[in-house]
């Protein structure tokens, strides 16, 4: 279904009514001053972790490892996903206004009239990835739109997880989950202390590791590589650390053909995928 913004009109145009009795807004933050906007909880470092959106609300619930709090929804939102589940949503939402949500997330998030206070999901170990995997790993990548839209790639490409450090990394916030279009409900992060070390321990147990980067010899297009892999990327404007780098097995670079020489690490990623997975096929 498209994504498009909920403007708070149920099916027939109608402007919506008062909430139903029993029904409550979202309960602004402790410590906010009246009307500013509220910090979500998962950039705070408590509670719950928030999502919003059409795409990642829907497949949270979608998902049965993924444990639900609270639910709030608009009156067209809440129609929606009884048509999109069939009724059987697995939780009850409350009903709000728009602007309730928008007092929760702030102005510029594009909510679609949805609020979903869930759990956060459980996060593996290398131990846990397959023995085949296709992985990800990010070199202290800290923009949130940009994992989220690297962890949506991930997913349509079938990576078994993203290795990430606990440090120079973003949270699952609700603005990556939203850039990542319900992608974090089939992507697990796999969180280490050090990168590095985690290279080394993937070396070991057989995967080969491919580093991307722009001034490597090898050219993507000549690689031919097996599971398992897993593709280090790293920040855009510093690239990979020299440590980093050295943890490879193999450096490779786009064959840009164009003026433009370098590309933003979400579609960097997105090519490497289709070019390796094309060169094991």
């Amino acid at each position: 279904m498209t994504d498009r913004r909920d403007d708070g009109r149920p099916p027939g145009g109608r402007p919506n009514r008062p909430r139903p009795h029993g029904s409550r807004p979202p309960t602004p933050r402790p410590g906010g001053r009246p009307g500013a906007a509220a910090r979500p909880w998962e950039e705070a470092g408590d509670g719950p972790t928030v999502l919003y959106g059409w795409h990642p609300v829907v497949q949270a619930l979608g998902n049965a490892r993924r444990g639900l709090h609270r639910l709030l929804a608009t009156e067209n939102a809440a129609a929606r996903l009884e048509a999109e589940f069939g009724g059987a949503v697995r939780i009850t939402p409350e009903l709000v206004r728009p602007s309730d949500i928008g007092r929760l997330l702030g102005p510029d998030a594009v909510h679609q009239g949805l609020y979903l206070e869930a759990e956060p999901l459980p996060a593996p170990g290398l131990d846990d990835l397959p023995a085949d995997a296709l992985v990800l790993a990010l070199d202290q990548i800290t923009d949130p739109h940009n994992v989220g839209a690297i962890v949506r790639t991930a997913a349509a490409f079938g990576v078994a997880g993203i290795v990430t450090t606990a440090r120079h990394a973003p949270g699952a916030t609700g603005v990556l989950a939203k850039s990542a279009s319900g992608g974090l409900e089939h992507v697990p992060f796999v969180t280490v202390r050090n990168l590095a070390e985690a290279l080394i321990e993937l070396g070991e147990r057989g995967f080969t590791r491919v580093g991307l980067d722009s001034d490597a010899p090898e050219s993507l297009d000549a690689l031919t590589v097996a599971r398992p892999l897993v593709i280090v990327l790293g920040a855009e404007g510093k690239g990979l650390r020299e440590r980093t780098r050295g943890c490879c097995d193999v450096l490779a670079r786009i064959p840009f053909s164009g003026a433009i020489r370098s590309l933003n690490v979400s579609n960097a990623a997105a090519i490497t995928l289709y070019a390796l997975g094309r060169s094991r096929d």
